[in-house]
């Protein structure tokens, strides 16, 4: 773990590594991930059972569709208090992202010329929800239900399966949302297959979801060709603290960023040197109790540091260069920090909002940019799913009113019959 000070000598080159974190060795991958979108491209359903058997171990006997049957026998064995908690969760995320769709609109200008906007759902939307390490069933709400509220009418989920067989929990889920089209298909694959299709699975207009770098990689050369939310690598974390934290609830809320993956980032910025050593003890000392110990370990003392800054006013610098990917202010005044932040994923304001409560049930979305990329990035929404058509009809006196702009413009730029397109309507 690196422990920072801002006025040591090589803050400046040290903080500067942190803050270039996304350098995701894509170029390393590339190639590999081409050639499998290549093979998805070429040969469907037959190059994603070779895949499948290739990377996952598996063999694909049947189909690699997700039956409707497996669905729903899930959630019927799940006990009440799942069936519960998933559907709670459910509402609560349905309701915040309600208030994000966007409608249609007209401006009736005084001349009678009509402009507007309209706002469309895309046709169909591809998911891809990661079942490597573990299992995400929120993963799915959260992809699921913005596509949902925007209006899509056809949804295709793809997940890998260990050994062939899905998460129970994720099955459920599925049943829960009404998914008609679900697919046994990781990776690289999965995103190959969904950008251009296949016999199976269809082709869709855009895709979301989190993924490892196969994944991320796959769907940076699918765009253009497909739509995507964003470029995501590993889980983030940034702790704004002061002395009025605990410290134990710094660290623990820090490693629940560790404990997702080996390269996960956990970051506390405070302007309390105490703090900063009290919450490493804390780390150092909650570490060894976790069942992901290893992966969190790993995470903590390569991907982790604890920066001290002079002042509230370079604390707010700091993690505005950090661009973190969840962004936690835990202070007595975590309001007061609120005007003042410009790039992060996520903000969890006062002492009671752990990280946690934006991945399970809080209701914003929790596929957030990472890496930095918060800086141009937003978390998903229903955004995603929406495409914008401008509205135009021009009345006879709006046109007569900006056709020398538009010729002069046109004659301007050497395009005859963009000129001639307005004078020959000129009365």
């Amino acid at each position: 773990m690196k422990f920072l000070n801002s006025m040591d000598k090589d803050f400046d080159f040290e903080f500067n590594k942190l803050v270039n974190r996304s350098n995701l060795d894509m170029d390393s991958v590339e190639a590999i991930v081409k050639n499998i979108i290549n093979e998805v491209k070429t040969d469907g359903d037959d190059a994603l059972k070779e895949q499948i058997l290739k990377f996952d171990k598996w063999e694909v006997k049947n189909n690699l569709k997700i039956t409707q049957e497996s669905m729903k026998k899930a959630y019927d064995d799940l006990d009440d208090n799942m069936k519960n908690t998933l559907k709670k969760a459910k509402n609560r995320i349905k309701s915040y992202h309600e208030k994000q769709l966007e409608r249609s609109w007209l401006n009736f200008e005084n001349d009678g010329s009509i402009l507007g906007q309209k706002i469309t759902p895309v046709d169909r939307a591809g998911l891809y929800i990661p079942g490597g390490k573990a299992a995400y069933p929120s993963s799915l709400l959260m992809n699921v239900i913005p596509a949902i509220v925007a209006g899509v009418k056809e949804i295709v989920v793809c997940t890998p399966a260990v050994g062939g067989k899905v998460n129970d929990l994720l099955l459920a889920a599925m049943y829960l949302l009404d998914i008609k089209e679900a697919f046994k298909v990781g990776g690289a694959s999965a995103i190959g297959a969904m950008a251009y299709g296949t016999k199976s699975i269809p082709k869709v207009d855009v895709i979301t979801g989190p993924g490892n770098i196969f994944v991320a990689t796959a769907k940076k050369l699918v765009f253009g060709d497909v739509n995507i939310d964003m470029i995501a690598g590993p889980s983030e974390i940034g702790v704004i603290a002061d002395d009025s934290s605990d410290p134990h609830l710094v660290a623990i809320d820090m490693l629940s960023q560790a404990e997702h993956d080996e390269l996960a980032s956990s970051f506390l910025v405070t302007n309390s040197i105490n703090l900063a050593k009290k919450v490493k003890n804390e780390i150092y000392e909650i570490l060894p109790n976790l069942k992901r110990y290893e992966i969190a370990k790993k995470s903590i003392e390569q991907k982790a540091a604890i920066i001290v800054a002079k002042d509230k006013c370079e604390v707010i610098k700091l993690i505005n260069d950090l661009a973190v990917e969840h962004l936690e202010i835990q202070t007595t005044d975590a309001n007061s920090y609120l005007p003042y932040i410009r790039h992060a994923g996520a903000i969890f304001l006062g002492h009671f909002t752990p990280e946690a409560m934006g991945d399970y049930a809080a209701g914003p979305n929790h596929t957030l940019p990472t890496g930095g990329s918060a800086r141009f990035f937003s978390p998903l929404g229903v955004y995603n799913f929406l495409k914008r058509s401008s509205i135009i009809s021009m009345s006879e006196k709006g046109f007569n009113e900006i056709s020398e702009i538009c010729m002069s413009l046109a004659e301007a730029e050497g395009l005859e019959a963009h000129k001639l397109s307005v004078k020959k309507r000129l009365k």
